[in-house]
């Protein structure tokens, strides 16, 4: 019995020390789990409530309005916003099962390939809210079809998203750019900026490209709450939303009276037309033909329409004022008539013979007027445009090195800095660059075609304008300009407006820019464009020009001027370059078109209005 007492006995200590045991395990439980919930909720429970709040939170892209953009006279928009929608395809909610039949359906409406609807949308995606952008830039119209036939269109939603819209002259084109959708390689170099997406819309050209940091403003974001499979239940922050801030307006130096005037007298002919002030270097009007139309590339159709632009053998994307360089012909002898005067190598009023032609080496070379001009001093030989005077002159006393580095004083050989991206530099050639380049030495031949401009000299028809306003200047000349003032898009306040910026000072004397204004004038008034310079609305400098472009029919007709030939007041004078890709020797027009420009400048006359007051026999229909 006392064996039976003690195993009961024993059994009872084991038992309350178990139920010790449990005790100590649970209170240190809820002891561990205490401290452990402690340290959730209020150690570290502003982290995981943030942690909470963005896995339940989406946020959407309120798109921020693009800053408008101005001519000179701030009054009427170039480009601005005007309503447009995008579509979109929530996945959770469609019937993938239908999903082959639904794109063809929708595609048919947009517009747009059925495969471009489908390779957006994976069955990997069946579980996803978030919406997939389809297609956007689409018309009201468009959008009323599809509200009407929405029953057949599960998952697909629109919102709206602003395009841009471009008004005045078509010419305006290649100054103001275009936008389009972020590239995958634009994305990868601008992500780090951010504010980019793989929505993101940024200039691609132009004005558009060059200032889209102040253009394009910054997106704002609405905060949705959602559950566990992305479906929207709330507003996370209640009607809190960063707003978007509007992009800055720019206020151009283009005069759009101006450039439709110029866009007009230059017409339907392959060229350029460059007006600018030189006491600034503000660009008064930019045409470059043919152009391109960008409201095109906002429409329904508008990969089609960059496809045919892209696919055009003239090029309409092409700004030829700035990106691409041609020989400028006999214009450039006004440089060389600048180190004639300046260097005193030969003396003005020395004459010399002109029969037509000269030999050179085993080879001659022809006068453009192959009878000759007979005795010439250097106001006759440039006014007439006589290659032999300036063919003995350069070669006998100026030499290719002098040349040279007149042409760079100039400014040619050099980006101008114009605000606008792709310009391009030019050549000045030498006889080292000849040699390095085609390993052939420079020739006595190579000397006489830079003289009159022609050779391996290029020049964009901006360089030629900024060469031609150091003579107006007298020893400067200014970074060309398209922007003017950039405005706050409420206020219209000026933030920040631009000072002219000399790029040019030419160590020459200024008796020496005013003799070659007075062979400039000269050569208007009794030399090869005195024909057709019939304005009497001002007085007009300048120098005809053409060069040879390699083609059999096709050579460049320039003219480089400007007005008024005398002022009291700088910023009256205008500089215009007129380049023409001509195809037969009576055209010529290139000084017919400045003809007409000058006349709708200084008279203040429209085209037509000019045209009417000049009543040339060239003009009339």
């Amino acid at each position: 019995m006392g064996n039976g007492s003690d195993y009961y006995s024993n059994g009872k200590e084991t038992l309350k020390v178990r139920i010790f045991a449990v005790i100590i395990f649970t209170l240190a439980l809820v002891i561990f789990y205490s401290i452990y919930l402690y340290s959730i909720q209020v150690v570290k429970g502003s982290e995981h409530r943030e942690r909470a709040v963005s896995v339940a939170r989406r946020e959407s892209v309120i798109p921020a309005l693009r800053g408008i953009i101005y001519d000179r006279n701030y009054d009427v928009p170039l480009v601005t916003n005007v309503d447009s929608f995008a579509v979109d395809i929530i996945p959770a909610e469609l019937d993938f099962e239908r999903f082959d039949e639904i794109a063809g359906k929708l595609a048919n409406i947009l517009g747009i390939r059925k495969e471009d609807i489908l390779s957006r949308i994976s069955p990997r995606m069946r579980h996803q809210h978030r919406p997939v952008e389809i297609k956007d830039r689409i018309e009201f119209e468009t959008i009323l079809v599809l509200a009407e036939n929405i029953d057949r269109f599960p998952g697909v939603v629109w919102r709206s998203k602003p395009k841009r819209a471009h008004y005045g002259p078509g010419s305006l084109s290649h100054i103001l750019g275009y936008i389009g959708n972020i590239s995958r390689e634009e994305l990868q170099v601008l992500f780090n900026r951010g504010g980019f997406t793989p929505n993101s819309e940024i200039g691609k050209m132009g004005i558009e490209r060059e200032y889209d940091h102040i253009l394009r403003g910054r997106d704002g974001l609405r905060y949705n709450t959602v559950d566990a499979r992305g479906r929207k239940i709330g507003d996370a922050r209640g009607n809190e939303a960063v707003l978007p801030i509007a992009g800055k307006n720019l206020v151009l130096t283009i005069d759009r009276r101006i450039q439709e005037l110029s866009e007009k007298a230059l017409g339907e002919r392959i060229g350029t037309v460059v007006v600018m002030r030189p006491s600034t270097g503000e660009i008064l009007a930019m045409v470059s033909y043919p152009w391109f139309y960008p409201n095109k590339l906002y429409s329904s159709a508008a990969s089609q329409y960059f496809s045919s632009v892209s696919a055009d053998t003239r090029f309409p994307f092409l700004n030829r004022n700035i990106q691409s360089s041609y020989s400028p012909g006999s214009v450039f002898k006004f440089i060389t008539s600048v180190i004639i005067i300046e260097e005193e190598l030969f003396p003005q009023r020395e004459r010399i013979v002109c029969r037509g032609r000269i030999h050179v080496g085993d080879r001659f070379f022809h006068c453009h007027k192959r009878t000759g001009h007979g005795s010439l001093d250097l106001a006759r030989a440039f006014a007439e445009s006589c290659n032999i005077y300036y063919w003995t002159v350069g070669r006998e006393h100026i030499g290719i090195d002098r040349i040279a580095d007149f042409s760079r004083r100039f400014g040619l050989g050099q980006r101008t800095g114009i605000d606008i991206p792709g310009e391009v530099r030019g050549l000045v050639p030498t006889p080292e660059w000849k040699l390095s380049t085609f390993n052939i030495p420079w020739v006595g031949g190579d000397t006489l075609n830079i003289s009159i401009g022609e050779g391996f000299l290029e020049t964009t028809p901006l360089q030629l304008a900024n060469a031609i306003s150091m003579v107006v200047n007298e020893g400067v000349n200014y970074v060309p300009r398209l922007v003017k003032e950039i405005r706050d898009p409420v206020s219209g306040k000026v933030i920040e407006s631009f000072e002219p910026r000399a790029l040019n000072k030419a160590s020459i004397r200024g008796e020496t820019f005013r003799r070659t204004q007075e062979i400039m004038r000269y050569a208007v008034t009794h030399g090869t464009p005195r024909v057709v310079l019939t304005t009497r609305a001002t007085q007009v400098a300048g120098k005809t020009g053409t060069s040879e472009v390699g083609l059999a029919d096709r050579w460049i007709s320039w003219f480089g001027a400007y007005a008024p030939y005398q002022t009291d007041n700088p910023d009256e004078q205008v500089v215009v370059v007129v380049m023409v890709e001509a195809t037969n020797d009576w055209e010529w027009w290139a000084p017919k078109a400045s003809n007409v420009i000058f006349q709708g400048i200084f008279a203040n006359q429209t085209f037509e209005q000019a045209v009417a007051a000049l009543n040339v026999w060239y003009l009339r229909p």
